[in-house]
């Protein structure tokens, strides 16, 4: 346990220099008790994206998001129909896959979904408990519990179907120091930082967002909350999600410390297309829409990826000239006038306040795309925006001709 809070901190983030204190702030972590849990989750362990062009999107990530490049897989290490590249930020994994060979499995599932998440990968610390658990509330297994080795020790794994064809591997990596898995070698970045630059630009994934069909989202919540014992962080229905032109519902699950937070969204009907309906078409079903990436210095991050070439809905100045929205809001760590010139959204709950920002889709297809996000003791994700939100991806459906 670390001497400042009852939390143990994953190897991930001790590497990152991260404190229990700093998580409760970026993530908003809370003191849990996993001796009760029949599946204890104890962190997310990879995001794992299949792409077009895993080489050139590892080169994006880390060029454009700060990420340090620390693993790779391919041809070279034996792995003859793909590349994969593992990337770190502070204690935020992501792997880009992508097919090598013309019969690699990876080119079917981009030419169905373009470029997006397979896997929402978590580390537990008893996968066999994890797995007895979720085939007991019927949950489907994808893969056994099984040992990998190699000289830097042994990882067990098994998977699990969630929405879609996305996935859930367990990890239990305790028995094993290599880079990220057998079969990985290490791999250090090879682009040069501009001097000044900052040592990162986010420090956490906070949640990841997953979209599923009308009439599911209820389903996959009572999925998370009978096969892993996550627990309902929040509700977003009705008037709190629409606009005039669409609509959609939400719930947030978590599990038990709340390092890992899936909100789950589904379309509602309303008079034209929403941001879930045009994400479903174009990714041909259920998938996962965004992930938080959770800042210290969101002002910084912002003015560095700006320069990089990344773009951010934008915000209009009405939204920041509200008087309505001044007095909700309070005092914050900025000026309003430095979050306007930024596009960045601000709210307030009864714990603290948070500001946020979302990129445009940062693909060819019109799904994946980020947001980042500080938090000063809110735990919430941003109610107050989402009309703002919403409106400003309708300008952008609408530009695309599908809203």
């Amino acid at each position: 346990m670390t001497a400042d809070a009852a939390v143990e901190l994953t190897p991930e983030e001790l590497q990152a220099g991260l404190t229990a204190e700093q998580l409760r702030t970026l993530v908003g972590l809370v003191e849990y008790d996993a001796s009760s849990d029949p599946f204890p989750v104890t962190a997310q362990d990879a995001v794992v994206f299949v792409v077009g062009n895993a080489t050139q999107t590892a080169q994006f990530y880390q060029a454009v998001f700060g990420m340090e490049l620390v693993a790779y897989s391919g041809p070279e290490t034996g792995r003859r129909d793909r590349k994969a590249f593992v990337l770190r930020s502070g204690s935020c994994r992501f792997v880009i896959k992508g097919g090598v060979s013309p019969d690699s499995p990876l080119l079917d599932h981009h030419r169905r979904h373009g470029d997006g998440v397979v896997d929402l990968a978590m580390e537990v610390p008893d996968v066999d408990k994890c797995i007895a658990h979720a085939r007991a509330q019927g949950a489907t297994i994808l893969e056994e519990p099984n040992d990998v080795s190699d000289e830097h020790g042994t990882v067990r794994r098994a998977a699990i179907a969630a929405y879609g064809e996305t996935r859930h591997t367990l990890v239990d990596r305790s028995r094993y120091t290599g880079p990220y898995l057998p079969g990985y070698v290490a791999r250090e970045s090879t682009v040069v930082r501009p001097e000044g630059a900052p040592k990162r630009l986010f420090q956490a994934l906070d949640h990841a967002v997953g979209n599923v069909e009308l009439g599911r989202m209820d389903e996959w919540v009572s999925f998370y909350n009978r096969v892993m014992g996550f627990v309902n962080m929040a509700e977003f229905v009705g008037d709190d999600i629409a606009t005039d032109y669409s609509a959609l519902m939400s719930k947030v699950v978590a599990s038990g410390n709340h390092r890992v937070k899936f909100p789950l969204n589904e379309p509602a009907v309303a008079k034209k297309k929403s941001q879930i309906d045009e994400y479903l078409e174009f990714y041909t079903g259920p998938g996962c829409q965004h992930m938080a990436l959770a800042t210290n210095d969101i002002l910084t991050t912002v003015d560095v990826l700006r320069s990089r070439g990344v773009e951010f809905l934008s915000t209009p100045d009405s939204y920041y000239e509200d008087p309505e929205l001044r007095e909700r809001i309070g005092k914050v760590r900025v000026p309003i006038g430095e979050l306007q010139s930024r596009g960045i959204l601000v709210d307030r709950d009864e714990d603290g306040y948070l500001l946020q920002i979302f990129t445009k889709p940062i693909g060819d297809r019109p799904t994946v795309f980020y947001e980042f996000i500080e938090r000063h003791g809110s735990l919430g994700f941003g109610k107050g925006n989402f009309k703002a939100l919403f409106e400003a991806i309708e300008r952008e459906q609408d530009r695309r001709g599908n809203l």
